[in-house]
């Protein structure tokens, strides 16, 4: 029997429907598939970054911190044992001075205050 020569039968046609059909499904699923990989690897990178700024954040407050201490400790006077064994050296002389008469009252509270700072 002679094959059929010119449209395609009824089945020919189903047949290569399908198969059409078939491949744009696989192929817009390809394509999806690649878009949601790329919207996931584009949303992690974010998280890393704002990880990464929360990260730098903090370090500057820490850092902010750690400065503002150390601004403190350097602007407060250091006392050290030597100062003071100085400072009980001289109160004493002043001591011994207004007992001796040579500063008054009001003479020897001024060079204490002097001397201690008030």
């Amino acid at each position: 029997m002679p094959g059929r020569i010119g449209r395609p039968g009824l089945i020919g046609t189903m047949a290569r429907t399908a198969v059409i059909s078939g491949t744009a499904t696989a192929v817009s699923g390809g394509v999806a598939r690649r878009q949601n990989a790329r919207f996931q690897a584009k949303q992690e990178q974010q998280y890393v970054e704002q990880q990464q700024a929360y990260q730098v954040q903090a370090n500057q407050a820490e850092l902010a911190s750690m400065q503002a201490q150390l601004a403190a400790a350097q602007a407060a006077p250091a006392i050290t044992p030597s100062a003071g064994d100085d400072m009980m050296a001289q109160l004493t002389k002043l001591a011994e001075m207004k007992n001796a008469g040579i500063l008054s009252d009001s003479e020897f509270a001024a060079a204490k205050a002097k001397l201690l700072g008030a």
